[in-house]
């Protein structure tokens, strides 16, 4: 292989593929082939957002007035987290700024340490200043940190009264099709716009 191609190959966005091929073999890309994650229409993902936004507000009411007070959410429908020792997850979802799409972007994230198996949740973060959410948009690769603030702290099904509170820049809901997820963290994630 030429200098060159190697340098195209180092230079392309990461791939679903790549992402399950990195993660160790045939038995991870199993796990992640059915999740419709590697999708690049713009179209697709919309329509993901739009469902899993109504599942959300269904589920969990008290989110709305969340939404309401924020300037911005990035929605991730379906992110896949899968493991074996070295572990890593991927999804992509949208950013909206006044309930429209005005940006795509990639989830990837990876861990090391005891973990077998896989699983999908979605989550959304709610940005809720127009700092938080400048920062989040001119960022090359913005990755989650320890300062954000999630909504569901146990396995309770409704916000506290100090998770709407615009004092704090970013907050989270993770949640499953099982639920919230109790204890989920997503610092270290990294979101990296994309052109779908």
């Amino acid at each position: 292989m030429s200098n060159s191609e190697n340098s195209q190959n180092q230079s392309r966005p990461l791939s679903r593929r790549g992402f399950m091929v990195g993660l160790g073999g045939a038995g991870l890309a199993v796990a992640g082939c059915a999740n419709g994650v590697g999708s690049q229409d713009g179209t697709r993902i919309d329509a993901r957002v739009d469902q899993t936004l109504r599942y959300l507000y269904n589920r969990y009411p008290d989110t709305q007035q969340l939404a309401s007070k924020a300037t911005g959410m990035l929605v991730m429908p379906l992110v896949t987290e899968a493991g074996f020792v070295f572990g890593g997850a991927y999804g992509r979802g949208a950013l909206r700024v006044g309930g429209v799409t005005v940006d795509y972007y990639l989830q990837t994230q990876a861990s090391v340490g005891f973990q077998i198996g896989a699983q999908q949740y979605a989550h959304v973060l709610f940005f809720m200043t127009d700092q938080a959410l400048q920062e989040f948009r001119t960022a090359s690769g913005w990755v989650a940190s320890a300062d954000i603030k999630y909504a569901f702290q146990t396995m309770g099904d409704r916000l506290t009264a100090d998770t709407i509170t615009s004092s704090d820049p970013v907050v989270a809901v993770v949640f499953g099709q099982a639920g919230v997820i109790a204890g989920a963290a997503l610092e270290g994630a990294k979101y990296t716009r994309i052109i779908p």
